[in-house]
């Protein structure tokens, strides 16, 4: 067992602390608000500090779960940064979905403070987050992952070292243009239905017993054609995240012509007042042009 800091508990954060308290590590918590550091305190019996400095003194890993660039270094950096308070040999774990620049940039500071850093952003949402299994992609030095491993595990269904710092954020890139793509097709998939006089729940039952199947497919498109979508990854956050994969596309020239039109029509349901529902969403657009 490990004495852990967890900052940041948003819908993400807050059980993936939980699962470290289960499992038996030493947890001290900080958020933004600290109303939510109580309630994760009230729910799982953990500590919590005021600052993230207070929360990573005396800890052997620090993970971090926050929302951009600009965010991770607010409770990295400074006087009252996590960096501050940890010792060195710990190790700064960030679950993050952040540039793969600021993950390179902070592992340069958190060398010269003898600290050892993993970028190691995450897949499979609030659900996978709340039954602890979540995918968990890492960059960073081999020696630093091996360490981490057996802490990160407690809420992960599968954890795998990618190359370099940096690299982790680079495949949760990876991870969201196939994901763009898979749900605007099947949005399409089944507004096409719909406007064909099928019936889509049958329609879906059928493909996904084929090529066509996904967990997209598998996991949405009840919710999709019931035109419920309060719930799950937030517009806002996957537009967040396409913006930071499409500037990286463009230093690197990676052609991306479908996961652009894709962030265009988020924008679209943005504009009709669903930045929160889900990113299953793209089907509202359709079927408010039909």
């Amino acid at each position: 067992m490990a004495k852990v800091a967890f900052i940041g508990l948003g819908v993400m954060g807050f059980p993936m602390a939980g699962h470290l308290a289960c499992e038996g590590h030493e947890v001290c918590v900080y958020n933004r608000t600290p109303g939510k550091a109580q309630l994760w305190q009230d729910e799982f019996a953990g500590e919590a500090a005021p600052t993230p400095r207070e929360a990573a003194q005396g800890a052997e890993f620090v993970m971090t779960c926050v929302g951009n660039d600009d965010d991770l270094r607010s409770v990295l950096l400074g006087p009252d940064g996590a960096f501050a308070g940890m010792a060195p040999g710990s190790v700064l774990v960030d679950h993050t979905t952040a540039s793969a620049n600021v993950a390179r940039e902070l592992a340069v500071i958190a060398a010269e403070c003898e600290l050892g850093f993993l970028d190691a952003p995450v897949s499979g949402g609030q659900a996978g987050a709340e039954n602890g299994m979540l995918t968990v992609m890492v960059g960073g030095d081999e020696s630093f992952y091996r360490r981490a491993e057996p802490v990160i595990d407690a809420y992960a269904k599968m954890i795998k070292l990618m190359g370099p710092v940096g690299s982790g954020q680079l495949t949760k890139m990876v991870n969201q243009i196939c994901i763009g793509g898979l749900v605007q097709g099947l949005a399409e998939a089944l507004h096409f239905a719909q406007c064909a006089g099928l019936d889509g729940q049958a329609a879906m039952e059928v493909i996904s017993k084929g090529a066509a199947q996904s967990w997209q497919l598998e996991n949405r498109h009840q919710t999709m054609l019931a035109g419920k979508f309060d719930f799950g990854f937030a517009v806002d956050w996957m537009r967040k995240d396409l913006s930071i994969l499409l500037e990286e596309a463009r230093r690197n020239g990676a052609q991306l012509p479908v996961t652009a039109l894709v962030d265009q029509f988020y924008s679209d349901v943005q504009a009709m007042g669903g930045g929160r529902w889900d990113t299953s969403s793209l089907i509202a657009r359709l079927k408010q042009r039909s």
